[in-house]
């Protein structure tokens, strides 16, 4: 039985360092992209509901991005704050700003979704870049840099959306680690050739791809998912292709509680059940490698069972791995991470298994 468990072990340390090597290199060990203006018509589009505070501080940086030809359109959908009144004071500050008021709909009643696709329509350029309005670009080139990965056949571009960092919480570090995985996945499929999500935070497609699909119909009864259903959806190898230049950054504030950001996750990994058949096999096969990676080299050392055999796989796919996370962490500005590595990549499996457990037995919530 020993033996056999031992031979699963290596199983699993293989297919760890596949995705790692195999899948995850090709961003960890890629060439570091550069800037090229292309000075394409962009429409930035903003949703917010209840965003009062935020969009207070946030909007006037994006009205300061230095780029020749944008618009800002901002999305109120239908907020019980003074979200409105804010938005309705920047049209009347910034001559490029245009307004979406959005109504509750009895058919769309608090989707985000239809808020988003009355704003793409209102939009009036032909490219078009969204951010969350709890989010701010890092740089005010942030504009160039993400169009500038734009091309004739490249009409779906990734971007980076990280989370502001906080001395001296442990919850931070687990939420910046989180992001990091997730963008070196999706970065790293996309290189691929094989593109399943992007995240709303920084995320810019050409209007046309939008109606290619007809929009978000095809996940419209979902209410989250209005960027990773619609690039999972409309992304393709030809099509897509992934920005991680600094400057094409975009930051927000953390979840400040366990319980805020574990409810977040709910929603996130339930928004997955609806990916493609083959998105879905990948993402479930690395996580349960993971899991159990640690459940047979506990087994494994509890018995002595070849035990310098397992320490000697342990190591190497220890070193490798944070090899590549480490690489990919400098990448993406978050150097503090390499050292928590394997402390926190417990942690989270054990989070994630939590949020798995948990989705079986109740719905998890949505657009606010």
């Amino acid at each position: 039985m020993l033996i056999l468990l031992l031979y699963f072990f290596i199983a699993v340390v293989f297919i760890q360092i596949f995705y790692y090597l195999g899948i995850f290199g090709k961003f960890a060990f890629g060439k570091p992209q550069t800037i090229t203006p292309k000075k394409l018509p962009v429409s930035v589009i903003v949703c917010a509901k209840n965003e009062e505070e935020n969009v207070k501080k946030y909007i006037p940086l994006l009205a300061e991005q230095n780029y020749p030809d944008f618009e800002i359109v901002l999305i109120d959908d239908a907020s019980s704050d003074e979200t409105l009144e804010v938005f309705e004071q920047f049209e009347k500050q910034y001559s490029n700003i245009r307004l979406v008021k959005v109504k509750n709909n009895e058919a769309f009643w608090g989707n985000k979704k239809y808020a988003l696709t009355l704003g793409i329509k209102a939009s009036s350029k032909d490219y078009l870049l969204f951010t969350d309005a709890d989010c701010y670009p890092v740089s005010k080139e942030w504009i160039t840099a993400m169009t500038s990965q734009f091309t004739m056949n490249k009409t779906i571009i990734l971007g980076y959306g990280g989370y502001e960092k906080t001395e001296r919480s442990l919850l931070n570090k687990i939420i910046r680690f989180e992001t990091v995985l997730t963008a070196l996945q999706y970065f790293s499929w996309a290189k691929t050739g094989l593109p399943y999500m992007g995240v709303g935070r920084n995320l810019a497609y050409k209007k046309e791809e939008f109606f290619n699909v007809n929009g978000f119909i095809e996940h419209i009864q979902v209410r989250s998912g209005d960027d990773d259903l619609f690039v999972n959806q409309a992304a393709n190898k030809a099509n897509t292709t992934i920005a991680y230049t600094p400057e094409s950054f975009t930051y927000s504030k953390p979840k400040e509680t366990y319980k805020e950001w574990f409810t977040q996750k709910r929603r996130h990994v339930a928004t997955a059940n609806y990916y493609k058949f083959f998105d879905k096999i990948q993402l479930g096969l690395f996580y349960i490698s993971q899991l159990l990676f640690f459940l047979l080299v506990i087994l494994l050392l509890a018995f002595q069972f070849q035990w310098i055999a397992v320490l000697a796989l342990l190591a190497t796919r220890y070193t490798i791995v944070w090899i590549v996370f480490g690489f990919s962490a400098g990448k993406l500005k978050e150097n503090d991470l390499k050292v928590w590595f394997p402390i926190i990549e417990i942690v989270l499996i054990i989070i994630q298994i939590n949020i798995f457990i948990t989705n079986i037995f109740s719905k998890p919530a949505n657009w606010k």
